[in-house]
């Protein structure tokens, strides 16, 4: 990997965690025949809603509002939220790097998430610890690839932006990082990346 670089900040979903939304569609499908289908259908139909509590624009009680009526009332908003978050694995392949990167780069994790994934979700995984910080959309108020998320990492490295190198499975964020002046590297596998990164 090139000198200049002393941090590297990944993704979370699909890099360091796959996730699987019909995992959610499957378990509304078991409580009622076809509620899964239609809520994905209204979830994906109305994706901005998604992007607004990613962002932070709608907070807790007013997304959950929104989908207790996508679930047509038919669970509990703690079922909800259990059901929502219970989509992620951990691709321990690329988790078990992070304590030897850890050793001479400082590591950032940069998501477009949301609160109840992360409490609900993630945030158990024990992995994390290894990360110097967490940048998260709902916290931050932007999500990828918008400039205010990847400045919000610059101003907790204090680094200038040649320094970062940024991963991720979503081509368009990692070139949105690009324009700022980053490196970057499109997550495709865990052997592709070890590549990448020389390792």
């Amino acid at each position: 990997m090139e000198n200049k670089i002393s941090v590297i900040v990944f993704d979370l979903g699909n890099v360091l965690i796959p996730f699987d939304y019909n995992r959610i569609v499957e378990k509304m499908n078991s409580i009622d025949d076809g509620l899964g289908n239609r809520f994905g259908k209204r979830y994906y139909d109305n994706y901005e809603v998604h992007q607004k509590y990613e962002r932070w624009l709608l907070n807790n009680e007013e997304f959950l509002d929104i989908m207790m009526d996508w679930t047509e009332h038919k669970i509990s908003e703690e079922e909800f939220k259990n059901i929502y978050s219970d989509l992620f694995t951990e691709n321990k392949a690329t988790t078990s790097i992070l304590p030897k990167l850890k050793q001479n780069y400082k590591l950032v994790l940069l998501s477009n998430t949301n609160y109840i994934h992360q409490k609900y979700g993630w945030e158990k995984y024990d992995f994390l610890k290894h990360f110097d910080k967490l940048i998260l959309s709902h916290e931050v108020g932007a999500i990828k690839p918008e400039e205010k998320i990847y400045r919000a990492v610059e101003d907790f490295t204090n680094e200038p932006s040649a320094s970062h190198i940024f991963i991720d499975d979503i081509l368009e964020y990692v070139e949105g990082a690009k324009k700022l002046g980053w490196s970057g590297i499109q997550f495709k596998s865990h052997e592709q990346l070890l590549e990448d990164l020389k390792l």
